[in-house]
């Protein structure tokens, strides 16, 4: 056995209010979902750990977080699609509620009156679970794929706390992104979005290759870098992150009085030059960047607004301060 890692007893860089700061209670999370047990282990360090290599050990984990946490009875997704990191997820959900506190004299907005939408929900649902249970708004859930629309209904029609708060609208169109899914006179206090990262399938598998690799420290097959991976709209689009984020920006405006902030993952540091400036073209009002991470690895999110100054504040205490 290698000596003991020295932890943290706070991860301090996820969100204060994230209940994910402390590590892993697995005892506490096999009472959740039994079915955890199987897959917890001492690792080389004598810690109580998953092997994070195994799909099937990361999806019990991930059902135990949902249940323990955030009182998700039945969570199920099919074989082959994404299965996220639940910390990173909740992280972004409470950044974005920092974010309409400051844009609403400090106070963030709760309830169902508070509009989210979330691009790409997947079949997973994770991010309108998350944003339902920790501040009682109401989501709407597009995507490109009948099949991740499908199972993430079944995942609300199970679970009650979330039946009247949740709806889900197919893109027909893969190239749009808001048109075809905000309808006539719709106000979205926040859109947020997990743009597809990779510009291929090729780049998308060489990336879950390396993921592995980190992971387990040797190459994988192809079967085993499907079970990772994920759908292909889920991970790679042409253009990769970049494309996609600047040409959400574009479109954002046609939208500009209909939502009050839009905001997305921008994973690659690279790629904020590009996105900066296309914020400026289109005359973005307010732009913010906010810093995240996990663990070793380091990301942001990118919000704008098309609102003025004015503007925000009639649809702070018309919408939100009713």
């Amino acid at each position: 056995m290698k000596t003991p890692k020295k932890h943290p007893k706070i991860k301090s860089n996820l969100h204060p209010k994230s209940k994910h700061r402390e590590r892993y209670n697995f005892k506490e999370l096999i009472n959740s979902h039994s079915e955890l047990a199987e897959f917890v282990k001492k690792n080389d360090y004598g810690d109580e750990s998953i092997d994070f290599f195994n799909p099937e050990a990361v999806k019990a984990l991930n059902t135990s977080l949902l249940k323990h946490f955030y009182n998700i009875n039945y969570w199920e997704i099919p074989e082959n699609y994404l299965c996220p990191p639940i910390p990173g997820r909740a992280d972004y959900i409470h950044h974005i509620a920092q974010l309409l506190g400051e844009s609403n004299y400090g106070n963030t907005p709760i309830g169902n009156k508070i509009k989210c939408l979330d691009i790409g929900v997947g079949a997973n649902c994770i991010y309108p679970i998350i944003g339902t249970h920790e501040y009682g708004w109401s989501f709407i859930g597009s995507d490109i794929d009948a099949i991740a629309i499908k199972n993430s209904t079944e995942i609300v029609i199970k679970n009650e706390e979330l039946e009247n708060n949740i709806e889900f609208r197919l893109q027909a169109n893969p190239k749009d992104i808001f048109y075809g899914i905000i309808r006539k006179d719709e106000r979205i206090d926040i859109a947020i979005c997990n743009p597809p990262f990779h510009a291929s399938a090729a780049e998308a598998n060489a990336g879950t290759q390396r993921k592995l690799r980190n992971l387990k420290g040797e190459n994988s097959t192809d079967e085993i870098i499907k079970n990772f991976g994920g759908q292909n709209s889920e991970l790679w689009c042409d253009g990769g992150e970049n494309k996609f984020v600047r040409n959400m920006i574009r479109e954002s405006k046609k939208f500009s009085e209909t939502c009050f902030w839009f905001t997305t993952l921008v994973s690659k540091q690279s790629n904020l030059k590009s996105i900066y400036k296309t914020l400026e073209n289109e005359k973005a009002v307010e732009v913010k960047t906010i810093p995240m991470g996990q663990g070793n690895k380091t990301s942001r999110i990118v919000a704008w607004t098309f609102l003025s100054i004015a503007e925000q504040k009639d649809w702070r205490n018309t919408t939100w301060n009713k």
